[in-house]
């Protein structure tokens, strides 16, 4: 059943039965309802939480993946087993320098604050967790520690769904999507880097282009207008990370519409909100928000406030799927655009993304970069994007499976490297 109206909904105010129902957002089918909603006499529980910290190695040149202990991307493989032997993977991705979590902040609180707090929980109450969680780890603005919170729901979800037999998709009342457009990330130094850069990404058969802009609104314009003559056809997506004072994202936006950039995302700081509502006034080019948009309460406010024309979801920003997917239907409710990138996403986090987007129909190419600067993989089918897409995984939960050679291999690389 799909919950209609929740703008006007009190998301945390539900019961029990009514979060888990959102937890099957868009379930359309009574039948599938009930079979999943049979499982929970089952009592199935969590019985142990494992963190496996690593860094993947880079391939390609990012700027939020460097800092004083060199390069890499940092994630948390998070492995929740059941009592009845069943096994779930969810991965926590922290980005310093695009958030406040860090790679040894995810593992404490997991290790120290969640873990002993989860143990002999109903896996099947998504909510009660999420609130115990919140209770632990308590908000601040928003949804506190959100990044290192996805990875354990994303890991009951993939729990769930293998003791359901059921892929996400489905567990959602959803068709699962057979693949998805994703669009190339340009982040270039200097001008001149840009010819090799979007051709590297033409090679692999990359249409849709979305570039990192701020805080120089000169080079900004001139590098849309450089990829905009190089792919004439492609979307072409800015985004600024927040990096623009509101001065100049007024003036940037206007130049930036004219060389046909169809969105800008995140122009300003998450608190800058008054501001937002200038640019939303301004209406050069629709705005899209990201970073400050955490829980799906401040992604209603911020609707409600005049602040947006829709939102950039990420499941790892937001704490996880419950709270991604109820975000995708308040912005289909509210007629706003819905827009899906990652935070350079390996393996597991990127099959929850891939699967999230498919399922809801997701209409614009996917910012989910991890393939294009990853250089290594944990899981036994990796995503390698052919033309420009990527397939969707199709079997239960996540739908995939890791390879826990390679998995240990990279713990102790990682060991090495710190």
């Amino acid at each position: 059943m799909r919950h209609k109206n929740l703008l006007n909904s009190a998301p945390h105010n539900w019961s029990r039965r009514q979060f888990l129902g959102a937890s099957l957002l868009g379930v359309t089918s009574m039948a599938l309802s009930e079979q999943v909603m049979a499982l929970e006499p089952k009592s199935l529980t969590i019985e142990q939480i494992e963190v496996f910290p690593v860094i993947y190695p880079t391939v390609m040149r990012f700027k939020f993946f460097e800092g004083p202990s060199g390069t890499g991307r940092p994630a948390v493989l998070v492995k929740i087993t059941a009592s009845d032997g069943t096994v779930g993977w969810g991965e926590s991705v922290p980005i310093p320098r695009w958030s406040y979590e860090t790679l040894e902040s995810a593992v404490s609180t997991i290790e120290q604050y969640l873990a002993p707090i989860l143990i002999g929980r109903n896996l099947f109450d998504l909510k009660g967790i999420h609130d115990v969680m919140n209770k632990e780890v308590a908000n601040s603005f928003s949804t506190g520690s959100p990044i290192t919170k996805s990875g354990i729901d994303i890991a009951l979800h993939d729990l769930i769904g293998k003791v359901s037999g059921l892929n996400l998709a489905e567990f959602w009342g959803r068709k699962p999507g057979k693949e998805l457009t994703l669009s190339w990330t340009i982040n270039p130094k200097k001008l001149d880097d840009l010819e090799s850069l979007i051709e590297k990404g033409r090679a692999q058969g990359f249409e849709h282009f979305n570039v990192k802009v701020a805080p120089d609104p000169t080079f900004d314009v001139e590098m849309c207008k450089i990829v905009r003559r190089l792919v004439p056809d492609g979307f072409l997506w800015a985004d600024a990370n927040g990096g623009y004072d509101l001065a100049t994202a007024l003036e940037v936006a206007p130049k930036l519409a004219d060389l046909g950039v169809p969105v800008l995302e995140q122009p300003l700081k998450s608190n800058r909100l008054t501001g937002y509502q200038e640019l939303k006034k301004q209406g050069a080019l629709p705005i899209i928000m990201d970073e400050g948009v955490v829980s799906p309460v401040d992604l209603i406010e911020f609707i409600k406030l005049g602040c947006c024309d829709g939102a950039s979801l990420k499941p790892a920003r937001c704490g996880g799927l419950v709270s991604a997917a109820q975000q995708i239907e308040i912005l289909e409710d509210a007629g706003l655009m819905f827009l899906g990138s990652g935070l350079t996403d390996p393996d597991v986090s990127l099959a929850a993304s891939l699967i999230l987007f498919g399922a809801y129909g997701l209409k614009f190419p996917a910012a989910l970069n991890g393939p294009q600067f990853l250089g290594m993989s944990v899981i036994k089918d990796p995503f390698v994007p052919k033309g420009g897409k990527v397939r969707i995984p199709q079997g239960p939960g996540l739908g995939i499976e890791i390879d826990e050679e390679k998995l240990m291999l990279l713990v102790e690389q990682t060991k090495t490297q710190k």
